[in-house]
């Protein structure tokens, strides 16, 4: 099954250096390996939003530009409306852009990989499934 990534893994992947980020990083390579791995232009704009360097801004855009933007259509905003709707009914709060992330990964059979804990709420009330990692402990 594809995964739909989202900026909170990339970032941790690409942008920052630690123990527990080398985990994301192995299962992030291991799904660009899989040919699994799947972006939207709102992710892309996320991860290369608030790069200060333009040498960095200008190799992660280059780096990214092997993974092609998902189409993203009408159907997609439509059900991220009603997904925000739904949640906010229920007390959950979230941005348009994860509502939209859950949109595309319902309407595309996609999991979706991330470390937000938001969508575990949003899983409570929307029929998204999240992506378990082979490669992290804990998680």
């Amino acid at each position: 099954m594809k995964v739909l990534v989202d900026t909170s893994i990339w970032s941790l992947s690409l942008r920052r250096d630690s123990k527990k980020n080398l985990d994301y990083k192995t299962e992030l390579s291991e799904l660009i390996k899989e040919v699994r791995v799947q972006i939207i232009g709102p992710i892309r704009q996320e991860i290369l939003s608030g790069i200060k360097s333009t040498k960095q801004f200008n190799d992660l855009k280059k780096y990214l530009s092997y993974f092609p933007d998902m189409e993203i259509i009408t159907k997609d905003y439509e059900q991220a409306a009603i997904f925000f709707n739904t949640c906010r009914s229920k007390g959950i709060q979230g941005s348009n852009t994860d509502f939209l992330i859950c949109s595309i990964a319902v309407n595309n059979d996609l999991e979706i990989f991330t470390n937000d804990k938001d969508f575990q709420n949003y899983q409570k009330y929307l029929p998204i499934k999240l992506y378990s990692p082979r490669f992290i402990k804990g998680v």
